[in-house]
Order: structure tokens, then sequence, then C-alpha cells
């Protein structure tokens, strides 16, 4: 594992100290820096299809309700 740290003001350190039987400030940052990469590469995916769809051709206005007719008649 790497290290990284962080500063943070002395009162909140001192809060934290308090808190620190209770929790696991190591464990609580590892996951919330996990779930802001999770969150960054969910937008990037998003950004990445819209850019896609954004190259597809436009549809022929009344296409989808045909399509969607169709398969409703063939069941």
């Amino acid at each position: 594992m790497s290290v990284v740290s962080v500063r943070v003001p002395k009162e909140l350190k001192k809060k934290m100290d308090l808190l620190k039987p209770n929790i696991n400030w190591s464990e609580e940052i590892r996951k919330f820096i996990e779930e802001k990469i999770r969150e960054w590469e969910r937008l990037k995916v998003i950004e990445e299809v819209e850019d896609l769809i954004k190259t597809l051709p436009e549809v022929p206005r009344g296409t989808i309700t045909s399509y969607v007719r169709e398969d409703r008649d063939s069941n």
C-alpha cells in the first residue's frame, strides 16, 4: 500500500481524536476516496456515451412507434 497525507485544521483533528475509539479514520477516508473515484468513472462513461449518441444518425419520425407496434403485434 501507499501512504497519502492530508492536512486538517487542528480543531478538526481534535474532534477526530475524540471519535478515534469508534471510527477507523483510515478506513473511512479510503472508502470515501474509492467512492469518489467510482463516481468520477461513472460520469466519464456517461460523458462518453453522450458523445457517442451525438454521432448517431437521426431516426425518421415514427420509426420507434412502428417498432413498438410491430413488437406488440408479434406477441
